[in-house]
C-alpha cells in the first residue's frame, strides 16, 4: 500500500510540474519587462522630454495637465516617433537586414526636435545596448552596437533587441514604460502624490494602446509630428536656470 502512495504521489508531482512548464510566459515575456523595466540601467530617471521647463512656466499644474502632456508626446511627439522607429528597427532585425537597420538608426538619430531630445534617445539607447549585450548576447543588436560603436537611439536599440516578441507587445510596453517614466518625473516635479501619478498612469494605458496600433501600421515615409509645444519646451529646458533633469 504505501508503495502504490508512494507511486501515486510521484505521478502527481510530474503532471503538476509538465503542466507548471507548459504554463509558463515564453522568454519574450521576460526579456520585455527586464528591458523596459524602471530598473534595468539606461538611466531614463534622468530625463524628463521637457517636462521640467512646462512645470517651470506653469504649463503643468496637476495630474490633467500632465496626462495631456505625457498623451501628445506619445501620439504626437517624440514618444510617437519612437514607436514607428522601433517597428522599423524590430522588422529589419527580424529579417536580418543589416543595411535597411543602419538606414533606420541613421534616420532615427537625426529625427530629433531639439539637442536634448537627442541626448534623451542617444544616452539612454547606448546605455541600453552596452547592457543587454553584456547580460543577454544572442540578438541583432549585438551587431548593430559592433558596425555603430554603441552609438544607437534608444527606440532602435530595442527593437533590434527584442526580435523574439510579438511586435505589437514591443511596441505596448515601451509605450507604457515611456509613459511611466514621464509620470515618475511629473510626480517628482510638479510635485503630485503618489496616488495620483498612479491615476494618471491608468488613464494613459487608452491612449498607450491607440499610439501602439497605429505605429505598428505607419511606415517610416508617413511619420510627422505635430507637438510643438513639446518641442519648444525641450529647447527652452536647454537653458533654463536650475534643472534636476538632463532634458
Amino acid at each position: 500500500m504505501a508503495t502504490i502512495i508512494i507511486n501515486t504521489i510521484i505521478i502527481a508531482m510530474t503532471i503538476t510540474r509538465t503542466t507548471m512548464d507548459m504554463a509558463e510566459p515564453r522568454d519574450w515575456l521576460l526579456s520585455l519587462l527586464t528591458f523596459l523595466s524602471p530598473a534595468y540601467p539606461v538611466g531614463g530617471f534622468a530625463f524628463s522630454h521637457g517636462l521640467e521647463w512646462a512645470v517651470e512656466n506653469g504649463d503643468l499644474r496637476g495630474r490633467d495637465d500632465l496626462q495631456a502632456y505625457i498623451g501628445a508626446a506619445l501620439e504626437n511627439g517624440g514618444g510617437w516617433c519612437d514607436l514607428v522607429f522601433l517597428a522599423a528597427a524590430w522588422r529589419a532585425a527580424r529579417t536580418d537586414d543589416a543595411d535597411a537597420l543602419d538606414a533606420i538608426a541613421d534616420f532615427s538619430a537625426a529625427w530629433r526636435s531639439s539637442a536634448e531630445t537627442a541626448l534623451e534617445s542617444r544616452h539612454q539607447g547606448a546605455a541600453f545596448a552596452r547592457a543587454t549585450c553584456a547580460a543577454f548576447p544572442g540578438s541583432p543588436l549585438d551587431a548593430l552596437a559592433a558596425r555603430r560603436g554603441g552609438e544607437i537611439a534608444f527606440p532602435v536599440a530595442v527593437g533590434a533587441a527584442v526580435v523574439d516578441a510579438p511586435l505589437e507587445a514591443a511596441l505596448r510596453a515601451y509605450a507604457h514604460a515611456f509613459a511611466a517614466n514621464l509620470v515618475s518625473a511629473g510626480v517628482r516635479l510638479i510635485p503630485l502624490g503618489q496616488t495620483d501619478g498612479l491615476l494618471a498612469l491608468a488613464a494613459l494605458a487608452p491612449v498607450v494602446m491607440r499610439a501602439a496600433r497605429a505605429a505598428e501600421t505607419t511606415p517610416l515615409d508617413r511619420l510627422a509630428t505635430s507637438a510643438l509645444r513639446i518641442d519648444i519646451a525641450s529647447m527652452r529646458h536647454e537653458t533654463q536656470y536650475t534643472r534636476l533633469f538632463r532634458s
